[in-house]
């Protein structure tokens, strides 16, 4: 059973382009999300998933310096470049990771993950994420589903906002997919984690700068106890809105 994580990204992000060659202590963003993922240790292979873009280009060669496989596909058609970067390294089971997500935490990578896996031994499941019914902060985003999943929707999805976020065919339908949520004791999902903004890329470089260590990851309860501890931080990104689907 081939597990691999697809990391969608490009540089022409609309709000704040190019963020993910963002440096963050001495390193573009995309290389602290590929190395996060990379600690997890229930994923097989790791494929950056971008553009034919020429401005992509970039992305492309960051991944070849960090030794993991590329796709190049649709810019909009983003659930289409997942589908046939899937398909073309036999994926059994996709991880869905966006580049927004330089906090990405692999230990929760790895739990959700197991649990899909433990709950495909007794009963069918074919989509299991932590992002519909939000508990952990916006921003440690993992969303797990198999490969015939993903085609189903690649094939059916009619609807423009299906075809560019990946997943809402398969939530919006809980009539034709077995959907499970993984959900944190605590809820931490008011807390804003994520790179959209200049105002998120301040709160992330404070985190990095005070957490972060050459060859030695930090994680969700790390960023919990120094945000309760600094709330003042929290400020900096508060008032800015997630964009919606449609």
């Amino acid at each position: 059973m081939k597990k691999i994580a697809i990391i969608q990204t490009r540089m022409g992000s609309t709000r704040l382009p190019g963020k993910v060659m963002k440096i963050i202590m001495g390193k573009p963003v995309i290389e602290h999300v590929v190395n996060r993922v990379k600690a997890a240790k229930e994923i097989d292979d790791i494929i950056i998933a971008t553009t034919t873009k020429k401005e992509d280009d970039i992305i492309v060669e960051e991944a070849k310096k960090l030794n993991v496989k590329n796709f190049r596909g649709s810019e909009d058609d983003v659930l289409s470049r997942y589908y046939y970067a899937a398909k073309e390294n036999n994926a059994d089971i996709v991880i869905r990771i966006t580049s927004d997500c330089p906090l990405v935490d692999p230990k929760i990578i790895d739990k959700i993950i197991k649990t899909f896996i433990e709950i495909s031994k007794k009963e069918k499941i074919d989509y299991l994420s932590n992002t519909i019914e939000r508990t952990y902060p916006r921003g440690l985003d993992v969303e797990v589903f198999t490969f015939e999943t993903l085609e189903k929707a690649f094939k059916e999805a009619d609807k423009p906002y299906q075809r560019e976020h990946v997943t809402p065919y398969i939530y919006e339908n809980p009539g034709m997919f077995k959907i499970k949520q993984f959900k944190n004791d605590v809820d931490y999902s008011n807390y804003r984690w994520t790179l959209d903004t200049v105002e998120d890329f301040e709160f992330i470089k404070i985190i990095y700068k005070n957490l972060y260590k050459e060859k030695e990851l930090f994680y969700m309860e790390d960023i919990l106890k120094f945000q309760e501890e600094h709330p003042e931080i929290s400020k900096i990104n508060e008032k800015v809105k997630q964009k919606e689907l449609a």
